[in-house]
């Protein structure tokens, strides 16, 4: 689905009003394409702490240009850079802070278009004092500065617990890279739950080449955009869906040249039948992706248990009970390999709420607590981390009242939705075998929207 709002502030007429009126002007994302270099452009790096030094050699590790803004003059003229890195591990006191301004505000004139700002800290919960505090603030500066970059740009707060230095590569690749478009103002913890060791990644461009990863509402949408970014990623997918979508599921994973399931997650014996096929026909899974949702809005004043349907249990049994079902039957089962990824799939109503969704809020809601509950149960390396898409664009949304899609659209900091592939990305980068420090996540795939956390 296009937005025709975007396409029209890009003609005359339209710079005209958006000049004149201060009507939203959303710049195009740029989304990373199979082949490409992850950056297309030169990462300034700053600041002094426990990853700087290391920093340029992580960065050429993953074919990204960078250079230290102690080695060259950052504001000569001509200079643009397509992503900033700030180290600031090393600010333990209020009045460091001032080392922000000093490294970012000559250079924000120099970006290129579609920025990527990173500032890397310490998890705050780690330190005491003063150093608790400094670090503490960094999500205040990112969120902010996330919402004046313009031009299309992402601003991300990233902490890496101590030890956990070696294991931010691809955190950092995904954050840089155009595959993170309408991923900004987020907070990422790197080793804090688990782990701090990663896996190595011998071929960023098929991480997942060997593995298996099952993904649920896989026929259509945004399961079948996440099915198609895993197998670009080098995975064998193995889609699930219910009856009613089997043609449309079979066709999705026949291009794909990946396997099916046709059954309803909600069954009684769900669990136990996916767990069987996985095992008999896959020898175990390596990613598993709770896509599967479906919304019955009503306000609660008027969804009473005789509603037809019972809107209250279908999408809880949906959205929350058969993720939570099915992930304890694989794990107690066996079935998911070492260093596996469970990833559930939330929402920004769930964390901001939304009038007519208590039901809805509830369940995605509950697929955060999902992952609070267990990421500090797993081990063998195996995660679990989740994203909160915001507005995405997709048919079911294209259904939405016009002035509730505009609304939807724009109360963002980059005045546009996003589109399935934009948590497709995300979910690649929490399913990469060389995030296992990054466990215990929940990021918001929404362009910064102004409502909630």
């Amino acid at each position: 689905m296009s937005d025709k709002y975007q396409g029209f502030v890009q003609t005359p007429i339209g710079k005209l009003l958006v000049k004149n009126l201060g009507l939203p002007a959303p710049a195009r994302l740029e989304r990373w394409t199979e082949g490409a270099p992850l950056v297309d452009g030169t990462v300034l790096v700053g600041g002094r702490g426990r990853l700087g030094d290391s920093l340029p050699e992580l960065l050429d590790g993953l074919g990204i240009a960078s250079v230290r803004s102690a080695d060259a003059d950052a504001t000569s003229e001509g200079a643009t850079y397509k992503g900033l890195v700030f180290d600031a591990t090393g600010l333990t006191s209020s009045a460091d802070l001032v080392a922000l301004r000093d490294f970012f505000t000559p250079v924000l004139r120099s970006l290129d278009s579609c920025p990527r700002l990173i500032v890397l800290g310490t998890p705050p919960e780690s330190v005491a004092g003063g150093e608790r505090v400094a670090q503490r603030a960094l999500e205040g500066f990112t969120r902010s500065l996330g919402k004046e970059v313009g031009r299309g740009g992402t601003v991300q707060l990233v902490y890496v617990a101590d030890g956990a230095e070696a294991a931010t590569a691809s955190t950092l690749a995904f954050l840089l890279s155009p595959k993170s478009a309408y991923v900004s103002g987020q907070v990422v913890r790197v080793g804090a739950t688990g782990t701090t060791k990663a896996a190595e990644v011998t071929d960023w461009q098929r991480p997942l080449a060997g593995q298996v990863a099952l993904v649920t509402g896989a026929s259509r949408g945004i399961g079948e955009q996440i099915a198609r970014v895993l197998h670009r990623d080098g995975a064998t997918v193995v889609g699930v869906d219910v009856p009613q979508a089997a043609s449309e599921l079979q066709s999705v994973m026949g291009e794909l040249d990946g396997d099916h399931l046709v059954l309803d997650i909600t069954a009684k014996d769900a669990p136990q039948r996916i767990a069987h096929y996985l095992k008999e026909e896959h020898g175990g899974v390596d990613v598993v992706v709770h896509n599967a949702g479906i919304t019955r809005d009503r306000k609660l004043a008027n969804m009473a248990p005789s509603d037809k349907g019972d809107r209250w249990q279908q999408v809880l049994e949906v959205n929350l009970i058969a993720p939570e079902r099915i992930t304890r039957e694989l794990l107690d089962q066996g079935v998911v390999h070492d260093n596996g990824r469970i990833i559930g799939v939330a929402s920004i109503a769930g964390i901001a709420g939304n009038v007519g969704q208590t039901n809805y809020a509830a369940s995605k809601a509950g697929v955060i607590g999902l992952v609070d509950s267990l990421a500090g149960e797993l081990t063998k390396g195996i995660t679990i981390n989740a994203v909160a898409p915001g507005f995405i664009i997709t048919q079911m949304t294209a259904a939405v009242p016009f002035a509730t899609r505009e609304v939807g659209q724009r109360m963002n900091a980059m005045s546009q939705g996003g589109l399935p592939i934009d948590v497709a990305e995300a979910i690649a980068w929490f399913a990469s075998p060389g995030s296992t420090a990054v466990n215990g996540n929940v990021v918001r795939v929404c362009g910064q929207m102004m409502l909630g956390a």
